[in-house]
């Protein structure tokens, strides 16, 4: 990747990621082979006028090892000092930049119960971190770094190197950065998709109601005060707008936990901590699921599921059409920040608190009163086909065509 596209890529990190203002701190948490973005993101934080940035650094080659020769008892432990760590990022409300760049099958060979406790301990240990990020205290943003076995993964006939240059050809896509203004570009998008936030929030929807060849028949309520977001979110404390994700294409909320009804069948693969789940179908029954099974990777999925009694039931609903710049470049990502953006998705777990009128300041209880999912997980799952129907139901029972042959019907 020239230097060039890498700073275009960093300045768009920090001014439509994570927007960061002046005299803020920015802690980026990145792994180690993508620091030539890592040196460009935080020249271009100096340059917007960051009072200080921090780097976390990490390696999956380590975290495999820890995974490999550590107990599960010793995996369940989480040190201290990491707790502190981030009680010190929420005191200092500091803009929190992700970079991914994983491996998608880094750790096949390890066992589901170890990466699932390891996984269970730290969203335990951290969750206080976490739930000021999920209802935007924080400002926060993911973007991915491509790397050689991601590549190959995805371009198995091609070189290495051919690989990883046509990866960064297909970022460069969905993140915009092939125009000749990315963040104008970025703006426009974000309009676009405003415009539907909209309509689904004056719509005043009971249920909404899916349909598809393969196998989905299933209804899922909303929430008394439900909000619909989507391409810029907005700081919950300083109302600072930010993009959580890069790319995006989705609108999202939360559905009433309480409402699920029926069978969602996957219509991608998922890739979970480096290990393939293939062909499933999850059933649910007043809104906890009641059945799943999977043509490949069930043990992954299952430790998942049986992670609380939070992750039996969802979290999140996230539409995305058919025909989204993601699918129409015809391969599956291996990675969820991509493949979500491709397809309509649930979440199994955790909710976004602010996806509900006043939810950024309820407690978990106060939540859970209103409808909405609490969970150790958040693990989003693609259910989009090319036929897929979705009817929103109102209030006064009026319906309204959401997606027709998969795809917007406004």
């Amino acid at each position: 990747m020239n230097k060039k596209t890498l700073t275009a890529y960093a300045e768009l990190l920090v001014k439509k990621g994570v927007n960061l203002q002046k005299g803020e701190m920015l802690v980026i948490s990145a792994p180690v082979n993508s620091s030539d973005l890592v040196v460009e993101v935080v020249k271009a934080a100096y340059k917007a006028g960051a009072r200080n940035v921090e780097v976390k650094w990490s390696d999956e080659r380590i975290t495999k090892l820890g995974l490999k020769y550590r107990s599960k008892k010793q995996l369940a432990i989480v040190p201290r000092w990491m707790v502190d760590q981030s009680e010190y990022y929420i005191e200092n409300k500091v803009a929190y930049l992700v970079i991914i760049s994983d491996d998608p099958e880094a750790f096949k060979s390890i066992n589901p119960e170890k990466t699932a406790i390891l996984r269970r301990a730290t969203g335990k240990a951290l969750k206080n971190f976490r739930d000021h990020t999920g209802s935007n205290k924080i400002r926060w943003s993911l973007a991915a770094y491509p790397n050689k076995k991601w590549a190959k993964k995805m371009f198995p006939d091609l070189s290495s190197d051919k690989a990883v240059k046509k990866l960064w050809e297909y970022v460069e896509k969905t993140v915009r950065l092939d125009r000749e203004d990315p963040v104008a570009a970025w703006e426009e998008h974000q309009r676009n998709i405003e415009r539907r936030v909209k309509i689904l929030n004056g719509a005043n929807i009971k249920y909404f109601r899916y349909k598809s060849k393969n196998g989905t028949d299933f209804t899922v309520g909303m929430p008394k005060g439900y909000l619909f977001a989507g391409g810029a979110e907005e700081g919950a404390w300083d109302k600072i707008p930010f993009t959580a994700n890069m790319p995006t294409e989705e609108v999202f909320s939360c559905p009433d936990r309480n409402t699920a009804e029926g069978t969602l069948v996957s219509s991608m693969p998922l890739c979970r901590n480096g290990q393939i789940i293939r062909n499933f179908r999850i059933t649910f029954s007043k809104g906890r699921i009641v059945g799943f099974d999977a043509e490949e990777g069930y043990e992954n999925l299952k430790s998942i599921i049986e992670t609380d009694e939070g992750s039996h039931y969802l979290g999140e609903i996230a539409l995305v059409g058919y025909n989204s710049p993601i699918r129409a470049l015809g391969t599956l990502f291996y990675e969820t920040l991509f493949d979500e953006n491709a397809s309509c998705h649930f979440a199994i777990g955790d909710c976004y608190p602010t996806c509900v009128e006043g939810g950024a300041d309820m407690s978990e209880d106060e939540l859970l009163e209103k409808g909405l999912n609490t969970s150790l997980e958040h693990v989003d799952f693609m259910v989009g086909t090319e036929d897929l129907s979705i009817t929103a139901v109102k209030e006064n029972g009026e319906e309204m065509p959401v997606f027709v042959n998969g795809d917007w019907a406004f």
